[in-house]
């Protein structure tokens, strides 16, 4: 027989739903775990996910330049990006400014991988955001958009 389910209406319970950023933390692990659980299916977790992203916006970077605009472990930036090129969706090149450097690419596979997770990842924001109207979404991913913009930073 599993733990007894928490009861919402406990003090413990109530001073944690107060508190906005606990409840940031638990939404952000369950989207987490709603698209790790998407991207698991091609062997990919979400920080590969970013990496693909982060790369979308660029002609090809250093490793140490995604290690610092992921705020990731330089290490675990060459440990994503040979997953990423063992699946062909990223690829180390000669930087044309030191060919003693190499640049991280997008690859086609990688953009069009990212294409079709566009759907995966709707269907997690609809899951998570299904007590709210439209524009209740909207008005929520304003706010989140400006403190991530100060915030994140």
């Amino acid at each position: 027989m599993g733990p007894a389910p928490v009861d919402a209406e406990e003090p413990w319970m109530r001073g944690l739903h107060a508190d906005t950023g606990y409840l940031l933390y638990r939404l952000g692990l369950r989207s987490g775990q709603l698209f790790n659980g998407f991207l698991q299916e091609s062997g990919l977790r979400l920080r590969h996910y970013a990496l693909l992203r982060l790369l979308t916006t660029s002609e090809g970077a250093l490793q140490r330049e995604l290690s610092t605009s992921l705020g990731y472990d330089p290490s675990a930036i060459v440990g994503l990006v040979d997953d990423l090129e063992k699946l062909g969706f990223a690829e180390r090149r000669p930087s044309p400014d030191d060919r003693r450097s190499r640049i991280v690419v997008l690859t086609a596979d990688g953009r069009a991988f990212l294409r079709d997770t566009d759907e995966a990842g709707l269907r997690v924001t609809n899951e998570l955001l299904r007590p709210l109207d439209p524009a209740e979404r909207d008005v929520l991913h304003s706010l989140l958009l400006r403190v991530a913009e100060t915030g994140l930073g």
